[in-house]
C-alpha cells in the first residue's frame, strides 16, 4: 500500500513539474511578448508602424550571443518611444512591465509615465536606457551600432 502511495505521490509531482516548466514566447520578468528583430539591411533594425500600440513591444537582438532587448510603445500624444529593456542605474538585466500608461522598473520598483520615455537620463536614478530612432517610410528605424553599443546592460 505504501509503494503504491509513494508512487502516486511522485506522478503527482512529475505532473506538476512538466505542466509548471513549459516554454513560450513570455519574459518570465516582464511579462511581455518578446520578438526577434526585423532587419532591413546591415545596419538598421525596422518596426513598421502600425506595429507599435499604447501596449509595450519588446524585440530582441543578438550581438554575437549577447540578448539585447528593447521596446517600442505610443504614448497618449501618438508618439513613439522606443528604450532597452534595461537600466543604467540599477545594473543587472531586470527589465520592465508596462502597469496601464507607466511602465515599472523589475528591480526597484520604481514607475514611469510611457509619455515621458525617449530622454536620456538625468542622472535621477532608475530610468529606461535611451534607445534613439526616426520615422522613416512608415517605420520605426533604429540603428543598429545603437543597439548593439547597449550590449553591456545585457552581458
Amino acid at each position: 500500500m505504501i509503494k503504491k502511495i509513494m508512487i502516486g505521490l511522485m506522478m503527482l509531482a512529475l505532473i506538476a513539474i512538466v505542466g509548471c516548466s513549459g516554454s513560450d514566447t513570455n519574459n518570465s520578468v516582464t511579462g511581455a511578448a518578446i520578438e526577434d528583430s526585423n532587419f532591413v539591411g546591415d545596419d538598421v533594425v525596422k518596426i513598421p508602424l502600425d506595429d507599435v500600440t499604447n501596449t509595450v513591444k519588446k524585440y530582441n537582438y543578438d550581438a554575437n550571443g549577447v540578448t539585447i532587448t528593447y521596446f517600442a510603445v505610443r504614448g497618449s500624444d501618438g508618439k513613439v518611444r522606443t528604450a532597452f529593456d534595461a537600466c543604467d542605474v540599477c545594473g543587472g538585466y531586470k527589465g520592465y512591465v508596462q502597469q496601464g500608461r507607466d511602465i515599472k522598473c523589475n528591480n526597484c520598483g520604481r514607475v514611469f509615465s510611457i509619455d515621458g520615455l525617449g530622454s536620456k537620463n538625468k542622472g535621477y536614478g532608475c530610468w529606461p536606457s535611451y534607445l534613439s530612432h526616426t520615422i522613416e517610410d512608415g517605420n520605426v528605424v533604429i540603428k543598429t551600432a545603437e543597439i548593439e553599443a547597449g550590449k553591456s546592460r545585457f552581458a
